[in-house]
């Protein structure tokens, strides 16, 4: 790690609140690098991080901390850490495409509920990744018109042994097998997917870590592992 940016987006990713991170100028620092750390390789995200603020940004800083500058000491380290991470979120938003941007811009309205409360909340559980991969799909649905298509290529990503049946003939309904064990977490991911995706007029029937039996294949009729349909 060597730039700003580059800290927040592992601190996202390690799930750290940008706000628990506080900036402040490094006492002793290189002039070839951006962030002062102990250690050059280290991947560790303490709470308070010192970088050399001339390293980009000498002419905005140059006169925040002149060593004939003594007052408002406090008040300076505090807009020093508020425009520190005002300068990293720029960073972030630099080189992002169209595409990138309507995906953070549909997520936004999720966590704030657009679609109701409980997606806001399924929403919560998934992590950086399981969010951006959810958004890029929903930009599809919105392109193509195929939920069920969209459902089980995200299914299948997030649950690999996961399958659907479709059954259109007596009545509109669908088989998920999910292939893992049922708890919150895969729960809220299979739920979110089920309120984006499905049409309201499916009946939908979920199989967590056991298969319905099927005639002819071994692999769904073995005893005490067989789910009844």
């Amino acid at each position: 790690m060597n730039y700003i940016w580059d800290l927040l987006i592992r601190a996202r990713e390690k799930g750290i609140p940008e706000s628990s991170i506080t900036f402040v100028p490094a006492q002793r620092y290189s002039p070839y690098m951006e962030l002062s750390l102990n250690e050059l390789n280290t991947t560790e995200i303490g709470q308070q991080v010192e970088l050399n603020p001339y390293y980009r940004f000498e002419t905005l800083f140059k006169n925040w901390f002149h060593p004939d500058v003594q007052e408002d000491a406090e008040l300076r380290a505090v807009l020093f850490d508020i425009v520190i991470h005002f300068l990293a979120q720029m960073d972030m938003y630099e080189g992002m495409t169209r595409r990138e941007y309507e995906i953070r811009f549909l997520l936004q309205d999720l966590e704030q509920g657009v679609l109701g409360p409980e997606v806001a909340q399924h929403l919560a559980l998934l992590n950086r990744d399981e969010q951006e991969q959810l958004g890029e799909q929903l930009l599809r649905l919105h392109e193509t018109g195929e939920p069920i298509a969209l459902l089980r290529q995200l299914l299948r990503r997030w649950f690999p042994r996961s399958l659907i049946y479709v059954n259109r003939e007596e009545r509109q309904e669908m088989l998920v097998y999910i292939g893992q064990p049922d708890h919150d977490r895969n729960r809220a991911r299979v739920n979110i997917l089920l309120l984006l995706f499905i049409p309201i007029w499916f009946d939908v029937r979920m199989y967590w870590a056991h298969h319905f039996g099927l005639v002819g294949t071994d692999e769904t009729m073995k005893i005490d592992s067989i789910a009844l349909y």
